[in-house]
Protein backbone atom coordinates (compact mmCIF):
# COMPACT_ATOMS: atom_id res chain seq x y z
CA UNK A 1 0.00 0.00 0.00
CA UNK A 2 1.69 3.22 -1.09
CA UNK A 3 1.09 6.92 -0.58
CA UNK A 4 0.52 9.33 -3.42
CA UNK A 5 3.51 11.53 -4.28
CA UNK A 6 4.07 13.89 -7.17
CA UNK A 7 6.90 13.15 -9.57
CA UNK A 8 8.60 15.52 -11.95
CA UNK A 9 10.09 14.57 -15.32
CA UNK A 10 13.51 15.17 -13.74
CA UNK A 11 12.99 12.73 -10.86
CA UNK A 12 15.53 9.88 -10.79
CA UNK A 13 14.53 6.64 -12.49
CA UNK A 14 15.13 3.28 -10.85
CA UNK A 15 14.87 -0.23 -12.28
CA UNK A 16 14.56 -3.01 -9.72
CA UNK A 17 15.93 -6.40 -10.73
CA UNK A 18 13.69 -8.73 -8.75
CA UNK A 19 10.19 -9.88 -7.91
CA UNK A 20 7.62 -10.11 -5.14
CA UNK A 21 7.63 -8.19 -1.89
CA UNK A 22 11.20 -7.00 -2.42
CA UNK A 23 10.37 -5.26 -5.70
CA UNK A 24 6.94 -4.12 -4.47
CA UNK A 25 8.30 -2.59 -1.25
CA UNK A 26 11.47 -0.98 -2.60
CA UNK A 27 9.54 0.28 -5.62
CA UNK A 28 6.70 1.56 -3.46
CA UNK A 29 9.00 3.42 -1.08
CA UNK A 30 10.93 5.03 -3.95
CA UNK A 31 7.73 5.94 -5.79
CA UNK A 32 6.49 7.66 -2.65
CA UNK A 33 9.82 9.50 -2.50
CA UNK A 34 9.09 10.94 -5.95
CA UNK A 35 11.11 8.58 -8.15
CA UNK A 36 10.14 6.81 -11.35
CA UNK A 37 10.22 3.02 -10.84
CA UNK A 38 10.09 -0.03 -13.09
CA UNK A 39 10.96 -3.69 -12.49
CA UNK A 40 12.84 -6.26 -14.55
CA UNK A 41 11.28 -9.53 -13.36
CA UNK A 42 14.13 -11.97 -12.69
CA UNK A 43 12.10 -14.97 -11.53
CA UNK A 44 8.95 -16.78 -12.63
CA UNK A 45 6.88 -16.04 -9.51
CA UNK A 46 5.86 -12.95 -7.53
CA UNK A 47 5.33 -10.98 -10.72
CA UNK A 48 2.02 -9.28 -9.93
CA UNK A 49 2.86 -6.95 -7.05
CA UNK A 50 5.72 -5.04 -8.73
CA UNK A 51 3.21 -3.97 -11.39
CA UNK A 52 1.37 -2.00 -8.68
CA UNK A 53 4.21 0.54 -8.47
CA UNK A 54 5.38 0.81 -12.08
CA UNK A 55 5.96 -0.93 -15.44
CA UNK A 56 7.32 -4.49 -15.38
CA UNK A 57 9.34 -6.40 -17.95
CA UNK A 58 9.57 -10.19 -18.33
CA UNK A 59 12.99 -11.77 -18.73
CA UNK A 60 11.44 -14.23 -21.24
CA UNK A 61 10.62 -11.27 -23.48
CA UNK A 62 13.74 -9.24 -22.63
CA UNK A 63 16.70 -11.64 -22.14
CA UNK A 64 18.78 -8.71 -20.85
CA UNK A 65 17.72 -5.61 -18.91
CA UNK A 66 20.52 -3.53 -20.40
CA UNK A 67 18.69 -2.38 -23.60
CA UNK A 68 15.71 -1.43 -21.40
CA UNK A 69 17.96 0.52 -19.07
CA UNK A 70 19.42 2.46 -21.97
CA UNK A 71 16.05 3.02 -23.66
CA UNK A 72 14.28 4.14 -20.47
CA UNK A 73 17.26 6.30 -19.37
CA UNK A 74 17.42 4.52 -16.02
CA UNK A 75 19.65 6.17 -13.41
CA UNK A 76 19.96 3.29 -10.92
CA UNK A 77 19.52 -0.50 -11.05
CA UNK A 78 18.72 -2.21 -7.75
CA UNK A 79 19.43 -5.98 -7.73
CA UNK A 80 17.47 -8.22 -5.36
CA UNK A 81 20.11 -10.94 -5.36
CA UNK A 82 23.88 -11.08 -5.71
CA UNK A 83 23.28 -13.56 -8.54
CA UNK A 84 22.89 -10.64 -10.94
CA UNK A 85 26.68 -10.70 -11.27
CA UNK A 86 26.51 -14.27 -12.62
CA UNK A 87 24.10 -13.43 -15.45
CA UNK A 88 25.31 -13.29 -19.07
CA UNK A 89 24.38 -9.60 -19.21
CA UNK A 90 26.27 -8.59 -16.02
CA UNK A 91 29.35 -7.21 -17.78
CA UNK A 92 27.17 -5.19 -20.14
CA UNK A 93 25.26 -3.79 -17.16
CA UNK A 94 28.47 -2.59 -15.52
CA UNK A 95 29.75 -1.13 -18.81
CA UNK A 96 26.44 0.65 -19.45
CA UNK A 97 27.32 3.30 -16.87
CA UNK A 98 24.04 2.94 -14.99
CA UNK A 99 24.33 3.31 -11.23
CA UNK A 100 24.17 -0.11 -9.54
CA UNK A 101 23.02 -0.17 -5.92
CA UNK A 102 25.50 -2.89 -5.12
CA UNK A 103 29.26 -3.20 -4.95
CA UNK A 104 30.80 -4.75 -8.03
CA UNK A 105 33.92 -6.75 -8.75
CA UNK A 106 36.21 -7.44 -5.79
CA UNK A 107 33.77 -5.89 -3.31
CA UNK A 108 31.20 -8.62 -3.92
CA UNK A 109 33.49 -11.30 -2.54
CA UNK A 110 32.74 -10.32 1.06
CA UNK A 111 29.30 -11.92 0.72
CA UNK A 112 29.80 -14.30 -2.17
CA UNK A 113 32.82 -16.21 -0.78
CA UNK A 114 32.48 -17.17 2.88
CA UNK A 115 36.12 -18.20 3.27
CA UNK A 116 37.24 -14.87 1.80
CA UNK A 117 35.21 -13.07 4.46
CA UNK A 118 36.85 -15.19 7.15
CA UNK A 119 40.34 -14.32 5.86
CA UNK A 120 39.44 -10.65 5.59
CA UNK A 121 38.34 -10.66 9.22
CA UNK A 122 41.59 -12.32 10.27
CA UNK A 123 43.54 -9.64 8.41
CA UNK A 124 41.70 -6.78 10.16
CA UNK A 125 41.38 -8.49 13.56
CA UNK A 126 37.59 -8.86 13.48
CA UNK A 127 36.26 -11.76 15.53
CA UNK A 128 34.89 -14.56 13.31
CA UNK A 129 33.80 -18.08 14.35
CA UNK A 130 36.36 -20.75 13.53
CA UNK A 131 35.33 -22.14 10.17
CA UNK A 132 36.43 -24.79 7.70
CA UNK A 133 35.90 -25.63 4.05
CA UNK A 134 35.25 -29.25 3.07
CA UNK A 135 34.93 -30.54 -0.48
CA UNK A 136 32.99 -33.69 0.39
CA UNK A 137 31.43 -35.72 3.19
CA UNK A 138 34.65 -37.54 4.03
CA UNK A 139 36.51 -34.25 4.54
CA UNK A 140 33.62 -32.74 6.51
CA UNK A 141 33.41 -35.73 8.87
CA UNK A 142 37.18 -35.60 9.36
CA UNK A 143 36.90 -31.94 10.42
CA UNK A 144 34.13 -32.85 12.87
CA UNK A 145 36.21 -35.70 14.31
CA UNK A 146 39.17 -33.35 14.84
CA UNK A 147 36.98 -30.52 16.18
CA UNK A 148 34.01 -32.16 17.95
CA UNK A 149 31.71 -29.17 18.35
CA UNK A 150 28.42 -28.04 16.81
CA UNK A 151 28.66 -26.29 13.45
CA UNK A 152 26.40 -24.20 11.28
CA UNK A 153 26.47 -25.80 7.83
CA UNK A 154 26.49 -23.29 4.97
CA UNK A 155 27.18 -23.13 1.28
CA UNK A 156 30.74 -21.96 0.51
CA UNK A 157 29.46 -19.68 -2.27
CA UNK A 158 26.48 -17.59 -1.19
CA UNK A 159 23.64 -17.81 -3.72
CA UNK A 160 19.88 -18.36 -3.61
CA UNK A 161 20.37 -21.29 -5.99
CA UNK A 162 23.08 -23.04 -3.96
CA UNK A 163 22.31 -26.65 -2.96
CA UNK A 164 22.68 -25.87 0.77
CA UNK A 165 20.83 -23.27 2.77
CA UNK A 166 21.83 -22.54 6.33
CA UNK A 167 21.46 -25.56 8.63
CA UNK A 168 21.93 -24.59 12.26
CA UNK A 169 23.23 -27.45 14.42
CA UNK A 170 23.32 -26.93 18.18
CA UNK A 171 25.06 -30.21 19.10
CA UNK A 172 27.79 -32.43 17.68
CA UNK A 173 25.18 -35.15 17.06
CA UNK A 174 23.06 -32.70 15.04
CA UNK A 175 26.08 -31.83 12.94
CA UNK A 176 27.06 -35.45 12.37
CA UNK A 177 23.53 -36.38 11.27
CA UNK A 178 23.24 -33.51 8.81
CA UNK A 179 26.65 -34.15 7.27
CA UNK A 180 25.29 -37.49 6.06
CA UNK A 181 22.44 -35.76 4.22
CA UNK A 182 23.63 -32.53 2.60
CA UNK A 183 24.43 -31.97 -1.06
CA UNK A 184 28.20 -31.64 -1.53
CA UNK A 185 28.05 -30.37 -5.13
CA UNK A 186 29.72 -27.10 -4.07
CA UNK A 187 31.31 -28.45 -0.90
CA UNK A 188 30.37 -27.16 2.55
CA UNK A 189 31.40 -24.32 4.84
CA UNK A 190 31.39 -25.37 8.49
CA UNK A 191 31.12 -22.42 10.87
CA UNK A 192 31.43 -22.91 14.62
CA UNK A 193 28.06 -22.49 16.38
CA UNK A 194 28.21 -19.62 18.87
CA UNK A 195 24.63 -19.43 20.12
CA UNK A 196 21.53 -17.43 19.31
CA UNK A 197 22.38 -13.90 20.52
CA UNK A 198 22.32 -12.59 16.95
CA UNK A 199 21.83 -9.09 15.56
CA UNK A 200 22.76 -7.09 12.49
CA UNK A 201 23.82 -3.62 11.47
CA UNK A 202 23.19 -2.06 8.06
CA UNK A 203 25.19 0.83 6.62
CA UNK A 204 25.96 2.54 3.35
CA UNK A 205 29.52 2.84 2.06
CA UNK A 206 30.09 5.78 -0.26
CA UNK A 207 32.86 8.23 -0.97
CA UNK A 208 35.25 6.11 1.10
CA UNK A 209 33.17 6.48 4.28
CA UNK A 210 30.76 4.30 6.28
CA UNK A 211 27.33 5.71 7.11
CA UNK A 212 25.40 3.74 9.71
CA UNK A 213 21.65 3.39 9.14
CA UNK A 214 19.99 0.85 11.46
CA UNK A 215 20.59 -2.01 13.82
CA UNK A 216 18.27 -4.87 12.99
CA UNK A 217 17.07 -8.25 14.16
CA UNK A 218 15.69 -11.00 11.92
CA UNK A 219 13.41 -13.74 13.24
CA UNK A 220 14.76 -16.55 11.09
CA UNK A 221 13.12 -19.57 12.72
CA UNK A 222 9.82 -20.68 11.29
CA UNK A 223 7.72 -20.77 14.44
CA UNK A 224 7.02 -19.05 17.75
CA UNK A 225 9.67 -19.37 20.43
CA UNK A 226 12.36 -19.56 17.73
CA UNK A 227 11.38 -23.16 17.07
CA UNK A 228 11.43 -25.16 13.86
CA UNK A 229 13.93 -24.84 11.05
CA UNK A 230 15.72 -21.73 9.85
CA UNK A 231 13.40 -20.56 7.07
CA UNK A 232 14.57 -19.53 3.62
CA UNK A 233 13.76 -15.91 4.50
CA UNK A 234 12.91 -14.34 7.86
CA UNK A 235 9.40 -14.57 9.33
CA UNK A 236 9.77 -11.15 10.91
CA UNK A 237 12.21 -8.40 11.73
CA UNK A 238 12.87 -5.29 13.78
CA UNK A 239 14.93 -2.23 12.93
CA UNK A 240 16.08 0.67 15.08
CA UNK A 241 17.37 3.90 13.62
CA UNK A 242 21.01 3.83 14.65
CA UNK A 243 23.21 6.30 12.82
CA UNK A 244 25.33 6.56 15.99
CA UNK A 245 25.96 2.78 16.29
CA UNK A 246 24.36 2.40 19.73
CA UNK A 247 25.24 -1.29 20.05
CA UNK A 248 28.80 -1.15 18.69
CA UNK A 249 28.30 -3.49 15.72
CA UNK A 250 29.66 -1.04 13.15
CA UNK A 251 32.58 -0.08 15.39
CA UNK A 252 33.67 -3.70 15.86
CA UNK A 253 32.74 -5.24 12.50
CA UNK A 254 32.60 -2.59 9.76
CA UNK A 255 34.98 0.28 10.53
CA UNK A 256 38.07 -1.98 10.76
CA UNK A 257 37.38 -2.89 7.11
CA UNK A 258 37.62 0.70 5.90
CA UNK A 259 41.11 0.30 4.34
CA UNK A 260 39.87 -2.65 2.28
CA UNK A 261 36.59 -0.94 1.38
CA UNK A 262 38.53 2.04 0.07
CA UNK A 263 41.06 -0.15 -1.75
CA UNK A 264 38.38 -1.98 -3.75
CA UNK A 265 36.32 1.23 -4.25
CA UNK A 266 33.39 -0.38 -2.48
CA UNK A 267 30.19 1.64 -2.67
CA UNK A 268 26.76 0.35 -1.82
CA UNK A 269 24.97 -1.20 1.14
CA UNK A 270 26.67 -3.51 3.61
CA UNK A 271 25.24 -5.52 6.47
CA UNK A 272 27.15 -7.26 9.24
CA UNK A 273 25.32 -10.06 11.05
CA UNK A 274 26.94 -11.14 14.30
CA UNK A 275 26.62 -13.16 17.50
CA UNK A 276 27.41 -11.67 20.89
CA UNK A 277 29.49 -14.16 22.86
CA UNK A 278 29.22 -13.58 26.66
CA UNK A 279 32.44 -15.47 27.39
CA UNK A 280 34.32 -13.00 25.19
CA UNK A 281 34.50 -10.27 27.86
CA UNK A 282 33.03 -7.72 27.92
CA UNK A 283 30.78 -9.49 25.45
CA UNK A 284 32.24 -9.08 21.97
CA UNK A 285 30.47 -9.38 18.63
CA UNK A 286 31.64 -12.19 16.33
CA UNK A 287 30.62 -11.57 12.73
CA UNK A 288 28.99 -14.61 11.12
CA UNK A 289 28.48 -13.12 7.67
CA UNK A 290 28.39 -9.97 5.58
CA UNK A 291 25.72 -9.10 3.05
CA UNK A 292 25.93 -6.51 0.33
CA UNK A 293 22.20 -5.72 0.21
CA UNK A 294 19.84 -3.73 2.45
CA UNK A 295 17.65 -6.78 2.89
CA UNK A 296 14.18 -7.96 1.95
CA UNK A 297 12.66 -7.04 5.32
CA UNK A 298 14.88 -4.15 6.43
CA UNK A 299 15.26 -2.41 3.06
CA UNK A 300 11.80 -0.87 2.77
CA UNK A 301 11.88 0.24 6.41
CA UNK A 302 15.21 2.00 5.85
CA UNK A 303 13.88 3.80 2.77
CA UNK A 304 10.84 4.96 4.75
CA UNK A 305 13.08 6.25 7.56
CA UNK A 306 15.35 8.27 5.27
CA UNK A 307 14.50 11.69 3.95
CA UNK A 308 15.28 11.96 0.21
CA UNK A 309 15.89 8.21 -0.01
CA UNK A 310 15.96 8.30 -3.81
CA UNK A 311 18.76 10.88 -3.78
CA UNK A 312 20.69 8.89 -1.15
CA UNK A 313 20.63 5.78 -3.33
CA UNK A 314 21.59 7.75 -6.42
CA UNK A 315 24.55 9.42 -4.68
CA UNK A 316 25.68 6.06 -3.26
CA UNK A 317 25.84 4.53 -6.74
CA UNK A 318 28.01 7.48 -7.77
CA UNK A 319 30.34 6.89 -4.81
CA UNK A 320 29.76 10.41 -3.47
CA UNK A 321 29.83 11.69 0.10
CA UNK A 322 26.47 11.42 1.83
CA UNK A 323 24.55 13.66 4.21
CA UNK A 324 21.88 11.46 5.73
CA UNK A 325 18.68 12.88 7.16
CA UNK A 326 15.98 10.84 8.86
CA UNK A 327 12.25 11.43 9.06
CA UNK A 328 11.24 12.56 12.53
CA UNK A 329 9.44 9.96 14.62
CA UNK A 330 10.25 6.93 12.45
CA UNK A 331 12.70 5.47 14.94
CA UNK A 332 11.61 1.82 14.93
CA UNK A 333 10.13 -0.60 12.44
CA UNK A 334 8.52 -4.02 12.67
CA UNK A 335 8.11 -6.44 9.77
CA UNK A 336 5.86 -9.51 9.87
CA UNK A 337 5.58 -12.13 7.14
CA UNK A 338 2.33 -13.90 6.36
CA UNK A 339 3.47 -17.38 5.37
CA UNK A 340 1.37 -19.60 3.12
CA UNK A 341 0.38 -23.23 2.98
CA UNK A 342 3.33 -25.58 3.53
CA UNK A 343 5.95 -22.99 4.43
CA UNK A 344 8.80 -23.37 5.39
CA UNK A 345 8.75 -26.86 3.89
CA UNK A 346 8.72 -25.61 0.33
CA UNK A 347 8.34 -29.03 -1.24
CA UNK A 348 4.77 -28.98 0.12
CA UNK A 349 2.55 -26.81 -2.07
CA UNK A 350 -1.08 -25.85 -1.79
CA UNK A 351 -3.54 -24.54 -4.38
CA UNK A 352 -4.12 -20.90 -5.21
CA UNK A 353 -6.29 -19.59 -2.40
CA UNK A 354 -8.42 -16.45 -1.89
CA UNK A 355 -6.81 -13.52 -0.08
CA UNK A 356 -9.11 -11.20 1.82
CA UNK A 357 -8.31 -7.96 3.64
CA UNK A 358 -10.84 -6.86 6.25
CA UNK A 359 -10.85 -3.08 6.58
CA UNK A 360 -8.34 -0.48 5.45
CA UNK A 361 -4.68 -1.06 6.41
CA UNK A 362 -2.87 1.78 8.15
CA UNK A 363 0.66 0.56 7.42
CA UNK A 364 2.51 -0.93 4.46
CA UNK A 365 1.45 -4.30 3.05
CA UNK A 366 3.83 -5.60 0.40
CA UNK A 367 2.66 -8.63 -1.59
CA UNK A 368 4.94 -11.51 -2.50
CA UNK A 369 3.41 -14.61 -4.09
CA UNK A 370 0.04 -13.04 -4.88
CA UNK A 371 -1.90 -12.43 -8.08
CA UNK A 372 -5.37 -11.43 -9.28
CA UNK A 373 -7.67 -14.00 -10.87
CA UNK A 374 -9.77 -13.23 -13.97
CA UNK A 375 -12.56 -11.97 -11.71
CA UNK A 376 -10.20 -9.41 -10.16
CA UNK A 377 -9.90 -11.08 -6.77
CA UNK A 378 -6.56 -11.39 -4.95
CA UNK A 379 -5.22 -14.95 -4.71
CA UNK A 380 -2.19 -16.36 -2.91
CA UNK A 381 0.05 -18.41 -5.20
CA UNK A 382 2.86 -19.70 -3.00
CA UNK A 383 4.64 -19.95 0.30
CA UNK A 384 5.24 -16.32 1.26
CA UNK A 385 2.16 -14.21 0.83
CA UNK A 386 2.90 -10.74 2.16
CA UNK A 387 5.12 -8.62 4.39
CA UNK A 388 3.39 -6.21 6.77
CA UNK A 389 5.61 -3.32 7.86
CA UNK A 390 4.92 -0.59 10.40
CA UNK A 391 7.11 2.25 11.64
CA UNK A 392 6.64 4.39 14.75
CA UNK A 393 8.48 6.56 17.30
CA UNK A 394 8.55 3.66 19.80
CA UNK A 395 9.17 -0.03 19.24
CA UNK A 396 6.07 -1.27 21.04
CA UNK A 397 3.88 1.00 18.87
CA UNK A 398 5.46 -0.30 15.66
CA UNK A 399 4.98 -3.91 16.76
CA UNK A 400 1.35 -3.34 17.80
CA UNK A 401 0.51 -1.64 14.50
CA UNK A 402 2.09 -4.42 12.44
CA UNK A 403 0.09 -7.06 14.31
CA UNK A 404 -3.12 -5.05 14.06
CA UNK A 405 -2.74 -5.00 10.29
CA UNK A 406 -1.59 -8.58 9.68
CA UNK A 407 -4.72 -9.75 11.51
CA UNK A 408 -6.76 -8.06 8.78
CA UNK A 409 -5.42 -10.48 6.13
CA UNK A 410 -6.98 -13.89 5.72
CA UNK A 411 -5.76 -16.81 3.60
CA UNK A 412 -6.71 -20.34 4.59
CA UNK A 413 -3.73 -22.31 5.90
CA UNK A 414 -1.57 -19.22 6.38
CA UNK A 415 0.21 -18.24 9.58
CA UNK A 416 2.57 -15.69 11.10
CA UNK A 417 4.75 -15.57 14.17
CA UNK A 418 2.99 -13.89 17.09
CA UNK A 419 6.08 -13.29 19.24
CA UNK A 420 8.25 -10.90 17.24
CA UNK A 421 9.86 -8.50 19.69
CA UNK A 422 9.40 -10.78 22.69
CA UNK A 423 12.82 -12.44 22.26
CA UNK A 424 16.17 -11.54 20.63
CA UNK A 425 15.76 -7.83 21.42
CA UNK A 426 17.56 -5.70 22.43
CA UNK A 427 20.54 -6.84 20.32
CA UNK A 428 22.70 -9.43 22.05
CA UNK A 429 19.81 -11.02 23.96
CA UNK A 430 18.16 -14.39 23.42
Amino acid sequence: MTMAHSKSPHSPSFMILGVGAFAHSIGGALTDAGAHVSTYLTRDYGQYSPSLVGPTFLRDVYPSPVPLIRDKKIDVAIPQSIDWAMQPWAADLVKSGVGIFSPTGEGMRIERERDFAQKLCAQFKILFPKSYLAANRLAAEAILAEHPKPFVIKNPLCSPTSPIHTILCETVADTRAWLRNVNYAEGVFLQEYLGRAEAGHIALVSGGEIYSLVTNQEYKYAFNGNLGIVAGAPLGGLVERDENDKYGLARELLHPLLPWLREVKYHGPIQATAIKVPSSAPGKWHVIEYNIRIGVTSGPMILRMLKNSADVLLRTTRNEKLSLEFNDGLNFGCSLTLAGYGYPFTQVRGPQLPLEIAGKPDCDIWFNEVTRNPEGNLMSTGHRIADVIALAPQLDTAIARAYSNIRKIRVVGSYYRTDVGQTLWPPGNV
